[in-house]
């Protein structure tokens, strides 16, 4: 009897053993399980993040008022395989092949050339990119040439070189402007000048000598009194200079004598006036203009930072419909937004002097000339992507880098342009 009891005994307890064995093994199963999930949900995430993010820092860019150099650092990084850009057809590669990248060219774009080698140095280090402050003329004819792998221009090619060089590409990659700076003492910086077309036309043809002309009176009637009989010195670019194409295409487009007279181009000649100054640059036309007391000059806005710095006034310019209006992102934008629709997929077209009330009358794309079929291996996909990553919004075209210089991003219909052209790239 006893021996059976214990018997019944010990059978209850084994099975009470097993079922607890069981269900701990359920409950480590079922642990295991939901932490594997777990891993998978935050690995997914993780990847999928990393795929679309970036981290940007920036230092603001300075340039010295007697050289054509700047500085300025930014760094994007991404730790992901392929790095997508906000459209969906769009990727990047986070490797490319070791190249070298000659960039020699526009003035105006040199300083936003700093900033976007700095930031591509970082994402693929095993590019090195070289850009050079050389005026738009010459990156046209280095593109042209063979001599670097981008041409920085202001200008866009003319039909008399784009059939002359049917390889060569010109790509907007981003939107900028030019300010006509000058040097009056008496003018506080809060006031800005009125310039028309006619008015800088007739100053940089010896028409119009003294700051106290009767044209620049009338149009500045808050300022009479501080205009004075000093006789004006006009300073213009003796290279080839992109910045002398836009200026003097608003001339051109805004006074019919000057259009016949002189017209406009890379380089021009320009009429013989007492006093002139010939130089070089967009740091050249900066610092001859605050050497030089009255006297008034023609600026990419890229140095509009180191014209307030040094003193020098800043004007308002005649639009085409009749209207004054100050260089800010406001205006260049109305001026780029007028010829939207009207960008050819060559993308060669001017901006200056367009429609619209407030657009500001001279501004441009900067463009990038570049061979569309590349001899070298490797150096037309490391061209394609670097170009890419330049316009992008959320990588080049991205205000932290733009803002820098006072350039607008490209609008999403000539990004698309862009790219188009980025496309055609070819190579070994």
């Amino acid at each position: 009897m006893k021996r059976d009891q214990l018997l019944r005994n010990t059978t209850a307890i084994s099975t009470t053993v097993i079922v607890a064995i069981v269900i701990v093994i359920i409950v480590i199963a079922g642990v295991g399980a939901y932490v594997a999930i777990s891993s998978t949900s935050k690995s997914t995430t993780t990847s999928t993040t990393s795929t679309t993010s970036t981290t940007s820092s920036s230092t603001s860019t300075t340039s010295s008022s007697t050289s054509s150099s700047s500085s300025s650092s930014s760094s994007v990084s991404s730790t992901s395989t392929t790095s997508t850009s906000t459209s969906s057809t769009v990727s990047l590669t986070s490797t490319l092949p070791s190249e070298t990248v000659l960039e020699t060219g526009s003035s105006l774009l040199y300083p936003l050339m700093l900033i976007w080698a700095s930031n591509l140095s970082t994402v693929y280090p095993n590019v090195a990119i070289n850009p050079a402050s050389t005026g738009s003329g010459t990156g046209q004819a280095d593109a042209e040439s063979g001599a670097v792998q981008l041409g920085a221009s202001d200008a866009y090619l003319s039909n008399t070189t784009a059939t002359q060089y049917p390889n060569i590409l010109n790509i907007p990659v981003a939107i900028s402007a030019q300010e006509v700076v000058y040097n009056v003492p008496g003018i506080p910086s809060t006031m800005h000048l009125n310039f028309s077309g006619p008015i800088l036309a007739g100053i940089y043809n010896g028409s119009i000598t003294t700051w106290n002309n009767a044209q620049i009176v009338a149009a500045n009637p808050g300022a009479a009194s501080l205009l004075t009989s000093q006789t004006i010195i006009p300073i213009h670019r003796s290279d080839s200079s992109g910045d002398t194409f836009i200026f003097t295409q608003y001339l051109s487009f805004s006074d019919l004598n000057w259009n016949s007279t002189v017209g406009y181009g890379t380089t021009v000649t320009w009429p013989t006036v007492t006093g002139e100054i010939g130089t070089t640059l967009n740091s050249g036309m900066v610092y001859n203009c605050q050497s030089n007391k009255y006297s008034i000059a023609y600026v990419g806005i890229s140095y509009l930072s180191e014209v307030k710095e040094t003193g020098l006034g800043y004007a308002n310019l005649l639009n085409q419909a009749g209207n004054y209006e100050s260089i800010n992102s406001t205006t260049i934008q109305a001026a780029a937004n007028s010829v939207v629709s009207t960008t050819p997929a060559n993308e060669r077209i001017s901006i200056v002097f367009t429609s619209g009330a407030n657009a500001y009358p001279i501004v441009n794309y900067e463009y990038l000339m570049v061979n569309k079929t590349q001899t070298v291996a490797g150096m037309a996909e490391t061209l394609r992507t670097l170009l890419t990553w330049m316009i992008l919004p959320n990588y080049g075209n991205a205000p932290v880098n733009l803002n820098q210089v006072n350039f607008i991003p490209l609008p999403a219909s000539i990004e698309a342009l862009s790219q188009a052209q980025i496309n055609l790239i070819t190579g070994p």
